[in-house]
């Protein structure tokens, strides 16, 4: 199989067999993507806050222990 006829084959595949999401359907997916990775992005923010806070407070105690 020559690379021309795989082109035609990927072509002809995406433009007659696959099934494109309708605009509404997409919007709303889209929209749910969305609000998942700003949910997760704060999540991960807040476990970083928290470990960055204990690490600080956990070399300060041991700076102080031996100064």
């Amino acid at each position: 199989m020559s690379l021309v006829d795989f082109i035609k084959g990927s072509y002809t595949e995406f433009s007659s067999k696959v099934e494109w999401p309708k605009w509404p359907e997409l919007q709303s997916s889209t929209i749910v993507v969305t609000i998942a990775t700003i949910i997760l992005a704060l999540f991960v923010f807040g476990v970083d806050s928290v470990f960055s806070k204990t690490i600080a407070n956990t070399l300060s105690i041991f700076i102080n222990m031996f100064n």
